[in-house]
């Protein structure tokens, strides 16, 4: 007849699996047993960090990622060469990319796959935490607790993605002083496109500030740019000219959206694809993915090289796929700014 208690989890964690995501972190049936071991009637692997918490995995981030890996969203994926489709935040499994750099000094000077975005412990995905950063830049959330919690309430909230409001998180390792952002997301079985994206409406740039802080507008710490910043006459009439290297004056501000290079708009409505006007905000995903990219830094482009068809040249890494035709396009800066700016180091 088998384990009894086993059988139990099974059900249960094929009611979490085929059941409605909100559902399941919303107090849905089954929930606390697709987590959690209760008590001593299942016969169940737990880690070390499970155990306070009676996690059925190894971290609080190897659970989320038994459901989230391959499906309901694809947040992780089993091959940084053949990522899954991306939703829009990007993929953890470039974090086990062998190198990134696809500088001209790329294949004697790599970059790991750990400064692909955020380092999120998951030891049993093989997943560790970040050995170049011991607290967050900008911040002090330490490198060492960062997971899939860190950012999403496991429990549910009303917040987009059930990202964290203002309080305490992970029990108190911090305290976020700025509200979830404003914002609504596509479906988790869906794919990014420019007429299918996330809606960005405000308070991006701050909710990631809880860890960070303004760190690309301190001078001194990082690369200078502004994070929450109106586009302005100029730059938003750039966003919507800009249609690719050929063609670079001849977009449409009803067809201008790039889904690589979003913005903020508080009245942008789903599958919009208009392009900024004066009032839109930059913000920090305009560069950046939120989990990880096949670039440095989560870059939504690799900022270190010149044109993105020599993204994953020199470092065999997945290279991320232009979104305009044409071999010349360069950093996807130019959608905003008309001359690009210099390749980061």
């Amino acid at each position: 007849m088998g384990n009894p208690a086993m059988l139990r989890f099974m059900i249960g964690l094929s009611i979490v699996l085929c059941g409605p995501l909100m559902a399941f972190h919303d107090g849905g049936v089954g929930d606390c047993s697709g987590c959690h071991v209760m008590h001593d009637d299942m016969v169940m692997p737990i880690g070390p960090g499970g155990e306070g918490a009676l996690l059925i995995g190894e971290s609080s981030s190897d659970v989320c990622l038994v459901c989230h890996a391959t499906a309901a969203g694809a947040v992780l994926g089993q091959d940084p060469l053949l990522p899954p489709p991306e939703k829009g935040a990007g993929n953890f499994v470039f974090l086990h990319e062998d190198n990134l750099n696809d500088a001209s000094d790329g294949v004697t000077n790599p970059i790991p796959g750990e400064v692909a975005g955020h380092s999120i412990v998951a030891p049993a995905h093989g997943l560790l935490n970040s050995t170049r950063y011991a607290v967050a830049p900008g911040g002090s959330f330490p490198s060492s607790q960062l997971g899939c919690t860190s950012c999403h309430n496991p429990h549910g909230n009303a917040n987009f993605r059930l990202l964290h409001g203002v309080g305490p998180v992970q029990g108190g390792i911090a305290d976020f002083t700025r509200p979830a952002p404003q914002a609504e997301g596509i479906s988790l079985t869906g794919a990014e496109s420019n007429g299918t994206h996330t809606v960005y409406r405000s308070g991006m740039s701050a909710w990631c500030g809880n860890c960070h802080g303004n760190y690309h507008e301190i001078e001194g710490l990082g690369f200078e740019h502004p994070t929450d910043q109106e586009l302005e006459g100029e730059v938003s009439a750039q966003y919507n000219r800009y249609n690719g290297p050929t063609d670079p004056a001849g977009g449409s501000p009803s067809s201008a959206y790039l889904a690589a290079v979003p913005f903020e708009d508080a009245s942008a409505l789903p599958g919009s694809t208009n392009g900024p006007s004066g009032t839109s905000r930059v913000m920090c995903l305009t560069c950046h993915r939120a989990h990880a990219a096949s670039a440095p830094h989560a870059g939504r482009w690799d900022f270190n090289v010149s044109l993105l068809r020599e993204d994953g040249f020199a470092s065999g890494s997945y290279p991320i796929p232009s979104p305009y035709l044409g071999p010349d396009q360069g950093p996807l800066c130019i959608k905003c700014h008309e001359t690009t700016v210099p390749a980061q180091p």
